[in-house]
């Protein structure tokens, strides 16, 4: 057993319930829209792995709220700007050829955590069709959520992202920085040029490789933003299990981003 191990092993065993309860805790209510983004492991050791977490954010929000959380699938992207997995130039006409479309109901996701992969496939659960960028949504809002997501400017506004905003949902971190939500303010301040995207979808049942007109998404700016809006007092800090989480208005954080892009940077 490893030093981590024994820490991990050490900690008090997280549960649906107490799980549950830490959220109430932190300010979910029933009915709330959350985006949602976990790291599994910073929970702790969870009874029941990520079954017991969606099951808890279930009984926070209730039926009446729904949970939303982020499916991407950017192993379909063109083979010709892979890095990290780089093939061979003569391989990319067949992989383009080759490559399964895109199907919200049998296309894993890749990169977004055990618990948004094993909510896509939940009972009433909903996916969004896009090659690259789906969310899963359980609850209430579900069908609303993931409904017509455009192929162009795949996280801007026609987007998930964007009915979340319209909602007034809200954003729950839990043991990560990942923030999607920042992506739909980068679209909105058009602070970066667009660029062509290309993925396989389906065209009346057949199988295609399309392009189209995409954002050039850019995380490394996000930093300064985040913290800037933690320090205004806008996001609730607390515990779920071992995990920092923070809480926050979706909207509130979208919109003083694109002010912070728009503008001169506070300070």
């Amino acid at each position: 057993m490893t030093e981590t191990d024994a820490i991990a092993l050490a900690d008090t065993p997280r549960t649906r319930a107490s799980l549950a309860a830490d959220l109430r805790a932190l300010g979910v209510r029933a009915g709330d829209m959350l985006m949602v983004h976990v790291s599994l492991s910073s929970l702790g050791w969870v009874v029941g792995g990520p079954v017991a977490v969606i099951q808890a954010l279930q009984d926070a929000v209730t039926p009446a709220g729904t949970v939303v959380m982020p499916t991407f699938t950017l192993h379909l992207t063109d083979p010709a700007g892979w890095r990290r997995l780089a093939v061979p130039p003569s391989w990319w006409a067949t992989i383009r050829a080759e490559m399964p479309a895109f199907d919200p109901a049998l296309t894993p996701s890749r990169g977004v955590g055990r618990v948004a992969e094993l909510l896509r496939t939940w009972p009433e659960a909903r996916r969004s069709n896009h090659p690259h960028s789906s969310f899963a949504a359980w609850g209430r809002q579900a069908e609303y959520i993931t409904a017509d997501h455009p192929l162009t400017f795949s996280l801007g506004d026609g987007s998930p992202l964007a009915r979340v905003y319209d909602l007034d949902g809200r954003v729950l971190l839990l043991g990560t920085q990942n923030n999607t939500s920042l992506h739909l303010a980068e679209v909105r301040a058009g602070k970066q040029a667009t660029v062509p995207f290309s993925g396989p979808v389906l065209v009346d049942g057949q199988p295609k490789w399309v392009t189209f007109d995409e954002c050039d998404y850019d995380e490394d700016a996000f930093p300064p933003v985040k913290a800037a809006f933690e320090a205004s007092g806008a996001v609730t800090v607390g515990n779920v299990g071992s995990a920092t989480a923070k809480l926050m208005s979706q909207r509130a954080l979208v919109d003083f981003a694109v002010q912070w892009w728009t503008a001169d940077a506070p300070g």
